[in-house]
């Protein structure tokens, strides 16, 4: 007689049980074959291989065998059981049983010579792990508009540069949408400004560039809300004096970006945004003749708000980022004509609170991002010379010292998170 037992997903949830005496778990297996015995756990890693798995050859009704899948890699390589003789849910060795769900679990149990080995639980656990966040800092300005790339890994280390894709231009801004993407719009080229954006894989990817919608801008911000899609707002336009608008353009959960939705507050440029209160938004700071401090609420649906009186330093160039899962801050930038490192925190109903004394080198023309579980990072910038520097944000937001530079120095970048 001959087949296929797979699988043999109970319909039962809950813990896999040891027995009244207790099991004696066992190193981590990693080999291709293992022999177990009755009143033993064994977590079967089958990262690298598949695993065949063989009982023993004697058993007394009640032993019991608990296997679990170490790794989460059973679906990839999957375990083969060898019931050795006996027999396993009623059917002899001579069937081929295979179980090859990630994250399973079984809990088998000898029950007699007649029906043999039984999973009295055969459990899949189907949380998958949690992958922190990534961050991306992209294009910019050295000595010459760029394109490049930096990827920050979900803890918080910069990579090295990625090639450039799209039109290298500075003064972009970033954002993330859909969750897990990402999106970088509008910005300087050598040839003036320009409204075309380039999304951001879930990996970190950058494509070519997409046609743009609005205003050909320079100086704008941009921000998640709602949880899953993003808002361009504010900047300076070409119209031969580069004023200075409002005006927003919305990004749906799919990395499309809409058409001018009419400004609200006060028209600035180099203001900074970050996500707060896990749906909503904020727009801060910026420059109209000189440096302000207020803000600009944005809701849940993407509507901004009238000014909210500033607190803090008026200043301009400077960060935002979301931290903590539910909560901003701003960081560093140009008060009048010195640069500075002070941030603000944010709450997560958008109440944002007087100066934090500036940690790391004082810069302007820096971008930040948040990344891993709850923590941002601040990159780049000029500082009277541009650079490379970062400093990271826990998530209680206290910002760290200097972490020397990863990739080209350069300013007037984006970043966004994704993943």
């Amino acid at each position: 007689m001959s087949g296929l037992v797979k699988d043999n997903i109970f319909d039962s949830s809950g813990s896999v049980a040891a027995a009244a005496g207790g099991l004696s778990w066992q190193p981590v297996v990693t080999a291709s074959t293992v022999t177990v015995s009755a009143g033993k756990g064994y977590f079967i890693n089958t990262t690298s291989n598949a695993c065949t798995i063989t009982l023993p050859s004697s058993a007394t009704a009640g032993d019991q065998i608990i296997l679990v899948d170490y790794a989460r890699t059973w679906g990839t390589n999957a375990i083969t059981i060898d019931s050795n003789g006996l027999n396993f849910q009623s059917s002899d060795d001579s069937y081929t049983v295979d179980y090859d769900t990630a994250g399973q679990a079984l809990n088998l149990v000898y029950s007699g010579s007649t029906v043999g080995w039984t999973p009295s639980s055969d459990i899949v656990n189907a949380l998958e792990p949690v992958s922190p966040a990534q961050a991306i800092f992209g294009f910019g300005y050295t000595t010459t508009h760029v394109s490049m790339s930096n990827l920050v890994s979900g803890t918080g280390v910069v990579a090295t540069d990625t090639t450039g894709v799209g039109t290298a231009r500075v003064n972009v801004a970033g954002a993330e949408y859909g969750g897990d993407k990402g999106i970088f719009g509008f910005g300087n080229n050598s040839g003036g400004r320009t409204a075309v954006t380039n999304l951001v894989s879930n990996s970190g990817v950058v494509a070519s560039d997409t046609s743009g919608v609005g205003n050909p801008n320079s100086g704008i911000a941009a921000t998640r809300y709602g949880g899953d899609k993003a808002i361009f707002g504010f900047g300076s336009i070409t119209d031969g004096v580069g004023t200075k608008i409002s005006t927003t353009n919305l990004v749906s959960n799919s990395g499309v970006v809409g058409s001018n939705v009419t400004g609200v507050g006060t028209a600035r440029s180099f203001t900074a945004a970050a996500g707060y209160g896990v749906d909503k938004a904020l727009f801060g700071y910026g420059l109209t003749g000189g440096s302000l401090s207020m803000t600009n609420l944005v809701s849940n649906s993407g509507v901004v708000s009238s000014d909210t009186t500033g607190v803090g330093t008026a200043r301009h160039y400077l960060g935002a980022a979301s931290y903590g899962t539910d909560k901003a801050l701003f960081g560093y930038g140009l008060e009048t004509s010195s640069r500075v490192s002070m941030s603000n925190l944010v709450s997560n109903s958008g109440v944002v609170a007087s100066d934090v004394s500036g940690v790391g080198t004082a810069r302007n023309y820096l971008e930040a991002a948040g990344y891993g579980f709850g923590q941002a990072i601040f990159g780049f910038g000029n500082s009277g010379s541009v650079t490379n520097i970062s400093n990271l944000v826990n998530s209680s937001g206290v910002v760290a010292a200097d972490v020397t530079g990863v990739g080209t120095s350069r300013e007037g970048l984006g970043a966004s998170s994704f993943g």
